[in-house]
């Protein structure tokens, strides 16, 4: 239970939540348990910029809270994984939700950012279109990072799978150019020319591309406000 000191001191349900996974990082841990559980260091390094002492405060904060659990594994693995519990699991879909919402607002990823393999897993569980994809049955092999990150998606009939790793025989394999597909799915380059100007490499049908652009496409971005308004 937080200390009186960092309590709201509301009979609310969102301030109690913002009690339980407000706090700096909390999220971010929650976002890399969404996946399955992970060990301490394996949260080290997608959180490369947490200090030990301040994850160590903020698992023990979510296991207080009934939000994590620790597991100990097997004997013939050895050691502690972090994982969601039944009621922290009910976090995965505002989780996606809340990145769906900030994603309008993403620029360009700057030097200093990194993308980890659960990042580019949830982009796709976040911008994923169950309608568009309803019939729809396509694979797909997207490179990242010049092909050091390799993830794949599968699309069957309004449903998704992502995971790491290439496929045998996708129906199209994406090789972007820096964010050029970041610009396809915002819907400020279409499929076509990124395709003619190289800014996307593909391999498989082209028109895959544009439906790719489709089922993940990113919302447009908010308005931004140019002044004061009076009313």
């Amino acid at each position: 239970m937080p200390t009186s000191a960092r309590t709201y001191g509301q009979f609310c349900g969102l301030a109690r939540a913002l009690e339980i996974v407000g706090e700096r990082w909390s999220l971010l841990v929650v976002r890399d348990l969404v996946l399955g559980p992970k060990r301490f260091t394996d949260l080290q390094r997608t959180l490369p910029r947490i200090p030990v002492s301040i994850l160590t405060s903020r698992l023990n904060e979510l296991e207080e809270a009934g939000v994590v659990r620790r597991r100990v594994l097997s004997q013939l693995d050895a050691g502690v994984v972090y994982e969601l519990t039944e009621y922290g699991s009910e976090l995965d879909h505002i989780v996606l939700d809340l990145g769906l919402w900030g994603s309008r607002s993403l620029n360009y990823p700057q030097p200093d950012q990194i993308i980890t393999v659960d990042i580019a897993i949830l982009s796709l569980y976040t911008t994923f279109k169950e309608e568009a994809a309803a019939g729809v049955h396509v694979n797909y092999e997207l490179h990242h990072l010049d092909g050091e990150m390799i993830v794949h998606a599968l699309v069957d009939d309004g449903q998704l799978k992502v995971s790491t790793g290439a496929l045998p025989a996708p129906d199209l394999v994406i090789k972007p150019q820096g964010p050029a597909l970041f610009d396809v799915l915002k819907g400020t380059l279409s499929a076509q020319d990124a395709i003619s100007t190289g800014r996307v490499r593909v391999e498989g049908d082209p028109a895959h591309l544009e439906l790719f652009a489709r089922l993940f496409q990113i919302p447009p971005a908010p308005e931004r406000s140019t002044g004061l308004s009076v009313h």
